[in-house]
């Protein structure tokens, strides 16, 4: 249990790592949380969360290749969660070595800190995207790896880290990865509230590539992943996929969003959103029966219902979006 233990999570101004936060926050955790520093005091998604979450909550800024604020950060926690990042794909082809310097480097500066500190239990957060286009479906943990893109490249290098780090100095990691989440919160470089904030408020929908194929999990299924393998021994040293085992692809996605909210949109390709050839990642489904059988975990929210919740959180907050721009 994690209730008065004090723990770090890094990228907690993120997307998932807000909902993690707000979670440990409410499980009765001490939560420290590390996000990439700005001159504005920007605090990311932790904005959204209730003043008396927010409250219970230290705050530390910085950038994950600053070695010295990663010790500061870590100092006194028992468990950390690193989430953080930079995730964005088309982001990884424009500015690669920031990419590849933030996430491996950042990763090597979180696992030698707790390594020097003993903290007792490190989630190291991977992707899906490290699996590049299937080989086989389901993809277990054993799936070749493939660097598609620099940001999965810089996940595989990173994920590398935590194993090296778990064989060379025992430290007590564990890996999980995350396919396709998606929920409240998520910003439009994320295909789901692009579809919806679309088909909400134009009269067209810009897609890249519609026939991929992707495994959507919605974020509290995600969060409780990441909870269940900072509990449970028997992931220690694991890599473990957290997906609902299910696929869709994206046009047949956009059709659904569109039927859900009334819409009349039209969906159009736009080539600018559209990967390299050889970087396209055409599937991703995940085998799960390793996070069933470890972690004891199973996703409970299906996709109909998430994305309704979704679409009621986006609506409320559809004045955040710039409609039909492709973000990268």
């Amino acid at each position: 249990m994690l209730e008065q233990k004090q723990v770090l999570v890094t990228g907690a101004g993120g997307f998932i790592g807000s909902h993690l936060t707000e979670t440990l926050v409410k499980n009765g955790a001490k939560v420290r949380v590390f996000i990439r520093y700005n001159s504005r005091d920007g605090r990311g998604n932790l904005e959204d969360l209730d003043p008396k979450v927010l409250d219970e909550i230290e705050i530390v800024a910085g950038d994950l290749r600053d070695a010295d604020v990663i010790e500061r950060s870590l100092k006194g926690c028992d468990t950390v969660f690193h989430l953080g990042a930079l995730v964005g794909i088309p982001y990884s082809y424009k500015n690669p070595r920031e990419v590849v310097e933030t996430n491996i480097m950042g990763t090597f500066n979180v696992l030698t800190a707790a390594r020097d500190l003993g903290v007792s239990r490190i989630v190291h957060t991977s992707t899906s995207e490290v699996y590049g286009s299937a080989r086989y479906v389901p993809i277990d943990e054993n799936h070749p790896l493939q660097g598609q893109s620099p940001y999965s490249a810089s996940k595989i290098g990173a994920d590398k880290l935590a194993e090296s780090f778990y064989a060379s100095y025992e430290l007590p990691v564990v890996t999980v990865r995350p396919f396709n989440c998606y929920g409240p919160r998520q910003s439009a470089r994320a295909v789901i509230p692009t579809l919806i904030t679309q088909a909400m408020a134009s009269k067209e929908i810009r897609l890249g590539n519609i026939e991929t194929l992707r495994d959507f999990t919605y974020v509290t299924d995600t969060v409780q992943g990441f909870i269940r393998a900072s509990q449970k021994q028997a992931a220690l040293g694991k890599v473990i996929n957290v997906g609902s085992g299910k696929e869709i692809s994206i046009g047949e996605l956009a059709h659904v969003i569109k039927k859900t909210l009334g819409s009349t949109a039209n969906i159009a390709v736009d080539e600018s959103r559209i990967r390299p050839s050889r970087s396209e990642v055409n599937r991703l489904l995940a085998d799960n029966h390793l996070a069933r059988e470890v972690l004891e975990w199973e996703p409970c929210v299906p996709l109909e219902d998430g994305i309704k919740r979704t679409m009621e959180w986006i609506a409320v907050h559809l004045d955040r979006f710039q409609i039909g721009k492709y973000q990268i």
